[in-house]
């Protein structure tokens, strides 16, 4: 079940970059994200409040949530796809934010008391090589764009370091369909006051635009996104982000086939090196993983019960 979450998630998560390049030929960063996240806001509204995953939540547990979301959703997605906007290449993009695991990693042990064992740090290693080696390849093949656009993502990036980590360090698991509405609610909160402000809130007539919407809300928000959540709650924050060093490379694949963005040998590599990381982070450490420090349930409902039933 891990292996095929796993390869889930790697897929629908680089779709996410597709996705934002197929939406930039036909409107704004700021339009894309609203109308991405304003309908599905609604029907995850309707749906949770049928449900019974609210039970139980105080007023301080959906602040946290809403803050999780500012930081995984708006501040990440924002980035991301002003970056892809300014044409910073898609497969670079997902490079870019292929430094996460690195960070995240070194800072897992401190801030959770979660155990990095070397065979782990060396895959950490192994997967910044791989990054390394397809920015690379990427940058020798010349965009145009400014210098500067390619440190919008690395925000982004850092941004979902903070939520990543802020949600290991959260004392009571919140149930799926809660921490999902709570995060898409407050991104339509903020993606809709962005794109009025700024007079992008008028979506383009385009079939491929709302092509793309569907694209990013059945495979990135869905797929992606609560796949992300699922992973590090079943093995862990070191394993769930070791899987973003594949990000780039597949995405590199995809947008050159999708788009014809600049693929070769060193890219190859670069998969391939990605690939090794992997494998070797999840063979690296087979004890049971703890979320954060003193939390109670670890031992009474460990792995995908902890997510909230």
């Amino acid at each position: 079940m891990n292996f095929l979450l796993s390869i889930a998630f790697v897929l629908c998560w680089s779709s996410g970059f597709i996705g934002a390049k197929l939406g930039a030929g036909s409107a704004s960063a700021i339009t894309i994200l609203m109308w991405r996240f304003l309908p599905l806001a609604v029907v995850l509204i309707i749906i949770a409040a049928a449900g019974r995953s609210w039970r139980g939540l105080t007023v301080r547990d959906m602040t946290r949530q809403a803050v999780i979301g500012v930081l995984s959703q708006s501040g990440y997605l924002l980035t991301v796809y002003y970056a892809i906007q300014l044409g910073v290449a898609s497969g670079t993009t997902a490079l870019i934010d292929g430094v996460q695991p690195l960070v995240a990693g070194a800072l897992a042990g401190p801030l959770l008391s979660q155990h990095v064992s070397r065979r782990q740090w060396l895959g950490l290693c192994l997967g910044v090589s791989g990054v390394v080696i397809v920015t690379a390849a990427d940058a020798a093949a010349g965009t145009g764009v400014a210098w500067w656009a390619y440190l919008i993502p690395f925000l982004g990036m850092i941004s979902l370091v903070a939520a990543t980590l802020l949600e290991g360090r959260s004392r009571k698991r919140v149930a799926p369909m809660a921490a999902l509405t709570t995060h898409c609610l407050t991104s339509a909160v903020i993606f809709t006051a962005l794109a009025l402000s700024t007079g992008n809130a008028k979506p383009p007539g385009e079939l491929t635009f709302w092509g793309a919407i569907t694209w990013l809300v059945a495979l990135s928000t869905f797929g992606g996104y609560g796949l992300y959540w699922i992973i590090m709650r079943r093995s862990g924050v070191t394993k769930v982000n070791t899987l973003m060093f594949l990000m780039a490379p597949v995405t590199a694949v995809w947008g050159a086939l999708m788009f014809g963005e600049p693929f070769g040998p060193r890219t190859l590599l670069g998969l391939g090196v990605g690939l090794a990381a992997v494998v070797i982070v999840h063979g690296g450490d087979t004890s049971p993983t703890r979320h954060c420090a003193g939390d109670t349930d670890s031992a009474e409902a460990p792995g995908p019960a902890r997510y909230g039933a």
